[in-house]
């Protein structure tokens, strides 16, 4: 027996690998039926660059989460970021023949396909294309002009595109963990999806996911996604400075900088002291503690002022009423959104994914904003025909058969 309401989830990231399993519960609410966790391997910078390791990191959270929900994940929809992520917005126009007769859902989808029409290197392949607004006779801008009346449709679109060998490798990836992938989603409309209100999408609101190597940005104007964007910075680097800094190895300066670390310096911590390993003879050492949030904050606001560039160059720095909301692991450095409004004169609050049920003790953290976001969005959109294909799960687990083919798959050169 298949469950065809059912998807699956994976967020490949730079620091871990998240399968999350989830369906539409009867009250209409987002259920988060098992999660699996992977620490992750072969990515660089939101790309892979190791294949097997990270074909071995997702099937490992792979079967974590079939393990987790009790059912044999066939398919699930992939979040993507990195660098190579583009994004612009376009108009088409259609004319509707009958004039006579309401405008249609197939106009409506008419006009989604002329604005997406665009011209895109073969080196580039298109993943999304989301509307932004309708305008019937050239009228005011409208949500959704199905059942209205008019002789021309207009409508503009964001449209995000990729590099085909990004997608292709992170494909290539996932199935070779024994999973088909219904769909490539960008990991920043994922986390708007699960930590953004409708008002504040309506008022104007930049979405900032701070991952492991990343930070992806997203606004929203008037409901409607008007902007994406990743910049080549994020976590990891406030981790290497602490490790360069103190010279002290990798694993100590993360664990530093998430039990203790702040985005700021402040004059209360004088005299306060922080143990870590280090290099060389001494096993130990004690560094102050304002000397570690002052590495911190040094990267922090390169980090926002990176940020505020980026929505400076789109014009939208100063339209967005309802500011900043940062979400993904990094964004929990203490003191973060303090200082993002200092630094960018912006109301800043941390993104925590909401709309869920289930599990909310070991998800209910940033650093899973995308993750359950991706199962909201998939979920959302799996009512629109075609998009997301075929049934996510096999009740019946992994069978004999299963891994015979799992195995054979395996040992084929890639």
């Amino acid at each position: 027996m298949r469950r065809r309401s059912t998807v699956a989830a994976i967020d490949v990231g730079s620091t871990k690998v998240a399968v999350v399993v989830g369906d539409i519960s009867e009250t209409g609410e987002t259920r988060i039926l098992g999660v699996g966790v992977a620490p992750a391997a072969g990515l660089s910078r939101g790309v892979i660059d190791n294949i097997q390791s990270a074909r071995e990191a997702i099937a490992i959270a792979v079967e974590k989460a079939e393990q987790a929900c009790g059912m044999r994940i066939l398919s699930a929809v992939v979040g993507i970021s990195g660098g190579h992520i583009s994004s612009q917005n376009n108009r088409g126009i259609i004319a509707i023949p009958d004039r006579t007769r309401p405008i249609s859902a197939d106009d409506r989808a008419r006009v989604l396909e002329a604005a997406g029409q665009i011209a895109i290197p073969t080196n580039r392949q298109v993943i999304h294309i989301e509307p932004r607004a309708y305008w019937v006779e050239g009228t005011e801008p409208v949500s959704d002009p199905v059942g209205m009346y008019g002789s021309r449709l207009d409508a503009e679109v964001h449209i995000v595109t990729g590099a085909v060998s990004a997608i292709q490798n992170l494909t290539k990836c996932v199935e070779g963990a024994g999973v088909q992938v219904d769909d490539i989603i960008l990991e920043s409309l994922a986390s708007a999806e699960s930590v953004l209100t409708e008002q504040e999408k309506q008022q104007g609101v930049a979405l900032v996911d701070i991952g492991g190597s990343t930070t992806s940005i997203a606004v929203f104007d008037e409901g409607a996604v008007a902007h994406t964007a990743c910049l080549p910075i994020a976590g990891s680097h406030l981790t290497a400075d602490l490790a360069r800094v103190l010279r002290c190895p990798w694993e100590s300066a993360e664990t530093v900088k998430c039990t203790v670390g702040a985005a700021y310096a402040d004059p209360s911590m004088a005299g306060e002291t922080v143990e870590i390993q280090v290099f060389g003879t001494q096993a130990t050492k004690h560094v102050p503690l304002d000397h570690v949030c002052a590495i911190l904050q040094a990267r922090t606001e390169e980090i926002l002022e990176m940020v505020g560039v980026e929505l400076k160059r789109v014009g939208y720095l100063d339209r967005i009423a309802a500011g900043l909301v940062l979400t993904g692991g990094s964004s929990q450095l203490r003191g973060l959104p303090e200082v993002a409004e200092s630094r960018l004169d912006l109301p800043a609050r941390l993104g925590r994914p909401h709309g869920y049920t289930g599990l909310s003790d070991l998800i209910g953290t940033p650093a899973f904003a995308t993750s359950i976001g991706l199962v909201r969005y998939a979920l959302a959109h799996r009512a629109r025909p075609g998009e997301l294909p075929g049934p996510a799960f096999d009740s019946r687990g992994r069978g004999l058969l299963d891994r015979i083919l799992s195995i054979g798959r395996s040992l084929i050169p890639q």
